[in-house]
C-alpha cells in the first residue's frame, strides 16, 4: 500500500535514527528479558527496531502500513527469521495477549493515540513491556520552522507526532493500562557532509518533506528551499552540517 512514507527514500532517515530503535530495545530489554521474548515491532518502517530485538534474541513480527518499507525491511533481515506483516499498527489483526514486548521507533507516534493504545494493551500480555521513542517539541527546529514560515502554521489536528514527546501526555494515555512508566531524554544529532548534502536530504529522501515539496508550486518551492537553506546555515561548518534534536525513549509495563 502507498502511503506518505512511500515517497522520498526512507532509508535514509532510517539509518539515521536506527541509534535510536536500539535504545528502544535496550530499554525494553532492562524491562523483560528478550531472549525468547514474542516482540511486535509497530510501524517498523524498514526494520531497525525488529533487527535490534532479534538479534537480542527475540522472535520479531513486525508491522507497518506501507508495503514499500516492508521490501526494504526484508532485504534489509537477510536471513533473520522475522515476520513482516503489512497492517495498520493500530488495527493489526494479530492475535490478542500475544506478545510479552512491543517496541516503535518514531513510528507509532504518528498514529491516532487512542486506537493506537488500545491496539497495544490488546496485543500486550499482563506484566509485558512497552518501549517507544518520540521526537520531543524543541523552540527551534531548523527541519521544520522554515515549513511555518512559508506556509503557515498547519490547521489543527486531533494530535501531533510530538505530543508522545511531553511526560504529562504520556502519563495521561497510558495510565489505564500500562503503569511503571519511564522516559528517558536525549539528544540526536543530524549530521550533514555539507549544506547541499543537509537540502538534497529535504528534497530527495526524507518522505514527509518530499511530500511537502510535491504538493506545492514553483514559487513555494523556491521560498521553502531559501528558509530551509536559511535556517541550516547556522549549523553549518568546513566539516558539514551539524545539530541535534530533543527526543524520549519511553517504556512501560503492561497492567495485569
Amino acid at each position: 500500500m502507498s502511503t506518505p512514507w512511500s515517497g522520498g527514500r526512507y532509508e535514509a532517515v532510517g539509518q539515521r535514527i536506527a541509534s535510536i530503535a536500539g535504545q528502544v530495545v535496550d530499554a525494553v530489554g532492562r524491562r523483560r528479558a528478550l531472549d525468547g521474548a514474542a516482540v511486535v515491532d509497530l510501524a517498523c518502517g524498514t526494520g531497525s527496531a525488529a533487527l535490534a530485538a532479534v538479534d537480542r534474541g527475540a522472535t520479531v513480527t513486525a508491522v507497518d502500513l506501507t508495503a514499500e518499507l516492508l521490501e526494504q525491511a526484508r532485504a534489509k533481515a537477510a536471513d533473520r527469521a522475522i515476520t513482516w506483516v503489512t497492517a495498520d499498527a493500530a488495527d493489526t489483526g494479530l492475535p490478542s495477549d500475544a506478545f510479552d514486548a512491543a517496541v516503535s521507533n518514531m513510528g507509532i507516534i504518528f498514529v491516532d493515540p487512542a486506537r493506537q493504545v488500545a491496539e497495544l494493551a490488546r496485543l500486550l500480555k499482563p506484566g509485558a513491556a512497552l518501549g517507544f521513542s518520540a521526537w520531543v517539541r524543541s523552540a527551534r527546529n531548523p527541519f521544520h520552522d522554515p515549513i511555518v514560515e512559508v506556509l503557515g502554521a498547519p490547521p489543527a489536528a486531533d494530535f501531533t507526532p510530538d505530543q508522545w514527546g511531553d511526560p504529562e501526555v504520556v502519563h495521561d494515555r497510558l495510565a489505564a493500562d500500562f503503569g511503571h512508566v519511564e522516559i528517558v531524554d536525549g539528544r540526536h544529532p543530524w549530521e550533514f557532509a555539507s549544506l547541499d548534502a543537509a537540502l538534497g536530504f529535504l528534497t530527495d529522501e526524507s518522505p514527509m518533506h518530499v511530500a511537502l515539496f510535491a504538493r506545492v508550486d514553483a514559487a513555494a518551492r523556491d521560498r521553502l528551499l531559501a528558509a530551509f537553506t536559511a535556517a541550516l546555515r547556522p549549523h553549518a561548518s568546513a566539516d558539514g552540517v551539524r545539530f541535534t534534536a530533543p527526543y524520549a525513549v519511553v517504556t512501560a509495563v503492561r497492567r495485569g
